[in-house]
């Protein structure tokens, strides 16, 4: 596929090595030369110098035969006009544009082919959010995705030594919860992917990603992880887009919050908007000022600032005040790997979360959901099961009997209305939502055949 990415930050570029490898023919733009050096230096990506907006430097990117542009830059303003040049010069099928601005993002319906013609918006407030508020509902665990509209939940957690499933097989699960089914998709110890059968004993600090309907999420995870206590209260440091976002929808689910910023301006605007909540004008990681707001009777520590740095410090001084979850934004990505073990038990990183988001558009067969995991090295991914028994390679086939890439395991479908583990003599039917999860993404292709429908019989 023909892809022109407009922006070349970190969630351009990153997309744009990720697609490359994948060997899609892709053009990475920007007006800035300096930030083009690195993905420049892989020879599977063309780099093109120049305003993203103006139609000599699309023509030249190779928008005139593009069958899609993606319009990441930091302006939502730069994004919008560029796909409307790209629908009206170019004819492009396919425009995904990034929209940060909430007025903007609450008018969605500006955005169709008679006004300004984008056809997919990402917004990385938006899915941190999304993200956050869900990590907060299931205190312990590391990530919690929904597919199937929220009905299936894939949850990463931290096996604990004196959890009731440590040091047992998996396949004891069933026994321990008679009522709940679910599927273990994977477990890594320490960077290296274990199998995941039934015979695999879990042994303490696994990471484990499972698979369950979302109301059986929280029994499997008390098999994992000690019963922690539901969150009450959370504090934010960061009044930002983001900040703002998560403080309301933190309201909104009736816990106790408190916000840290330190521009009093913006204080002042975000205590307007949230109808009267205090919001404390001071920096996160002063001890002095966390310890006067009584910082070890919050339950999480969401740190979302638009700086690293104090991003990462203010959630490590947390967490040794006694916080017990904290959370921190972190855009670079060479920070996720230095964080670990300093305290900081959650890094969120934007860039991996809109990435995902960016897949969908683009993979073979139909994806509903992408979600790239472990810093791009795996993904989780919501297919829908089309053709029958002579066209399709899954229709028709049961579970155990199919033959599935390496590392790549079937976790759970939706059928209808209906949640379904997928355990080995499940049958996998026309119009059956799959939830994939894949451990090495070199084996993407192989999964985007094994879901495309033929038009002969296999």
């Amino acid at each position: 596929m023909k892809i022109v990415i407009l922006g070349a930050g970190q969630v351009g570029s990153s997309t744009a090595e990720i697609l490359a490898a994948e060997n899609h023919d892709v053009s990475l733009v920007d007006v800035d030369s300096d930030t083009l050096v690195r993905p420049g230096e892989k020879s599977d990506i063309q780099t093109v110098t120049g305003n993203c907006m103006f139609p000599e430097v699309l023509a030249e990117a190779g928008a005139e035969d593009a069958e899609l542009v993606m319009a990441v830059t930091t302006s939502d303003e730069v994004n919008m006009v560029a796909c409307q040049i790209a629908h009206t010069l170019f004819s492009t099928p396919n425009k995904v544009a990034r929209i940060r601005a909430p007025s903007f993002l609450a008018n969605r319906e500006i955005f169709n082919d008679k006004s300004i013609p984008i056809d997919n918006i990402i917004s990385p407030e938006e899915i941190v959010t999304r993200q956050v508020v869900r990590l907060i509902e299931h205190p312990g665990a590391l990530q919690v995705l929904d597919f199937a509209d929220g009905k299936i939940q894939l949850v990463a957690i931290r096996a604990e030594a004196n959890s009731p499933i440590v040091n047992h097989q998996i396949k004891d699960l069933k026994d321990h919860l008679p009522g709940v089914d679910s599927r273990v998709a994977a477990i890594y110890r320490g960077d290296r992917s274990v199998p995941a059968d039934g015979d695999t004993v879990v042994q303490p600090d696994d990471e484990v990603f499972f698979v369950a309907a979302r109301e059986h999420i929280k029994a499997v995870m008390r098999e994992l992880h000690s019963e922690v206590k539901p969150t009450r209260r959370v504090m934010i440091a960061g009044a930002g887009n983001i900040g703002l976002r998560l403080a309301k929808a933190v309201v909104k689910r009736k816990y106790n919050c408190k916000i840290i910023e330190r521009d009093k301006k913006r204080g002042e605007e975000v205590t307007t908007i949230l109808d009267g909540m205090l919001v404390l004008k001071g920096d996160a990681a002063d001890e002095e000022m966390l310890r006067e707001e009584n910082i070890e009777s919050f339950d999480v520590f969401c740190s979302v600032t638009n700086d690293d740095e104090a991003n990462i410090l203010s959630a490590m001084l947390a967490k040794r005040l006694g916080v017990r979850t904290v959370i921190a934004l972190v855009n670079r990505p060479s920070y996720t790997e230095l964080i670990e073990g300093t305290g900081v038990d959650i890094a969120i990183a934007p860039r991996t979360a809109t990435v995902g988001t960016l897949l969908t558009t683009i993979r073979r067969g139909d994806m509903v959901a992408v979600h790239s995991l472990r810093n791009g090295a795996a993904e989780a991914i919501e297919v829908i099961a089309h053709g029958d028994p002579t066209t399709s390679k899954v229709v028709g086939r049961r579970v155990g009997e199919m033959d599935l890439p390496s590392g790549t395991k079937i976790g759970a479908l939706l059928r209808g209305e209906e949640v379904v583990i997928a355990h080995d003599n499940v049958e996998i039917q026309e119009n059956d939502h799959l939830i994939l999860f894949v451990t090495d993404k070199q084996h993407i292709p192989e999964v985007e055949q094994l879901f495309s429908v033929s038009p002969l019989s296999i």
